[in-house]
């Protein structure tokens, strides 16, 4: 299978990268593309050298899939040319997930709705992706009428220019180019994305429609608030739900330790909760701090972390190609 990687040399397709050997996807070529400052480069996989080329070579070459990262405006202009060459496209930027049409997929929650006509599919925000994990779960059991969450979301979700401006602050060194109007180090910066006249964030508000649009309850009424930590790892929400029907904290225990891809680290006795020094580097979404909000009638508080380079990422867009070529909807 030729699988194309788009943005193969920045942090989330080196992670695509590794994902697909990790988890033995069967390529049998790889097309990385990237800016063309990096044409030409080599590209290490599986043991064999592959030189990075242009997008446009890229879809000449009629790849079965190809794995976007590479920008909201790159994905916008070439994603349909490499769709109308037969080419399923699974996107990483924001720049398809709320067209209509466009299904936009978390394999464990709505992998199903996905066919052979969906030549473009979008992949969720990484804060998204986490939450939804977890809640999707307890909707189906209680149904869900309001949330409200606060994310602390790792540097690696701005990308390589914030992971160095990070380090290089730690050691005392001011950077050469910034991804952040302010410090990072020893700070927290309530702004992920631009503002959006409502005064909520870009992030704030994909956590607020995505949600919707993947659980398919555009009734529930969501806000949010994303903020920027000086962490590697992984993002953390702390997340308040208020449910329709009564529920027991125990039961929405069990019901989220029998969840796939979903691990329950809640044990406060021994100081067992998740954190994303731990969630480095996994694919599981991690919920502690599981415990009645005792403010409201039929409230929770929940406590979520998963590494945002994964499955935030490039695992679900692999876990979607996966799924493709298990439906047989994509041709081997």
């Amino acid at each position: 299978m030729k699988v194309a990687v788009i943005g193969a040399t920045g942090l989330v397709g080196g992670k695509m990268l590794q994902v697909l050997e990790e988890r033995k996807f069967p390529v049998s070529q790889l097309i990385p593309v990237a800016s063309d400052k990096s044409i030409g480069k080599k590209i290490k996989f599986n043991h064999h050298d592959y030189p990075v080329i242009s997008i446009e070579e890229a879809i000449e070459k009629t790849p079965q899939v190809a794995l976007f990262s590479a920008g909201g405006n790159v994905s916008l202009k070439y994603a349909e040319k490499f769709a109308e060459k037969g080419t399923v496209v699974i996107d990483n930027s924001s720049a398809w997930r709320m067209h209509e049409g466009i299904k936009l997929v978390v394999p464990e929650i709505n992998g199903d709705i996905l066919n052979a006509q969906d030549k473009i599919i979008a992949n969720p925000n990484c804060s998204t992706i986490q939450m939804v994990m977890a809640l999707y779960p307890l909707h189906c059991r209680y149904k869900i009428k309001r949330i409200v969450v606060s994310t602390y979301q790792s540097v690696t979700g701005t990308g390589a220019l914030a992971v160095s401006q990070l380090m290089d602050e730690r050691k005392g060194k001011k950077p050469e180019k910034s991804a952040y109007p302010y410090a990072i180090d020893l700070n927290v910066i309530p702004q992920i994305d631009i503002f959006m006249p409502n005064s909520y964030t870009k992030e704030e508000m994909k956590m607020v429609n995505e949600t919707r649009k993947i659980m398919n309850a555009p009734e529930i009424k969501i806000t949010a608030t994303t903020v920027r930590i000086p962490v590697i790892g992984g993002h953390s929400e702390s997340v308040n739900v208020e449910f329709e029907q009564a529920f027991e904290v125990e039961k929405v225990k069990e019901i989220l330790s029998e969840s796939p891809g979903v691990i329950v680290q809640d044990d406060i006795n021994n100081l067992v909760y998740p954190m994303p020094k731990n969630a480095h580097e996994c694919d599981e979404v991690y919920v502690g701090r599981i415990r009645r909000d005792e403010s409201i009638e039929n409230g929770l508080n929940l406590w979520i972390v998963s590494d945002n380079l994964r499955k935030g990422a490039a695992t679900n867009t692999v876990q979607i190609a996966e799924l493709l070529l298990k439906n047989n909807l994509l041709k081997a």
